[in-house]
């Protein structure tokens, strides 16, 4: 997962399909077919509203990219994460149910 940002863009979590179940790999399609990630999961993650998430799902990249609004703009005096590299905590712990 990596997490990209700009000055006055929103921060967005890349998410590879290479995830892991109980030492299994969960594939692309599967995770796709769960409808977990979707964007009221994400704003009840981060703190806004679905109307602000963005989830896109990249099959041939194996990949998901989420863009969320930020708190601040990147570098501001107030801004306590300038390169968004928080902002995969809340994805940390999360379960992810069957297809």
């Amino acid at each position: 997962m990596t997490v990209c940002h700009s000055a006055r863009h929103p921060a967005d979590i890349d998410i590879d399909y290479r995830l892991y179940r109980n030492g299994a790999v969960l594939t692309g399609s599967a995770l796709v077919a769960t409808g977990f990630l979707n964007e009221e999961l994400f704003a009840a993650l981060y703190d806004t509203t679905p109307e602000q998430v963005l989830v896109v799902n990249h099959p041939r990249a194996l990949a998901v990219k989420v863009s969320l609004p930020r708190p601040t703009v990147q570098g501001d005096l107030h801004d306590t994460d300038c390169y968004a590299g928080q902002q995969y905590a809340p994805l940390m712990d999360m379960d992810i149910p069957s297809a």
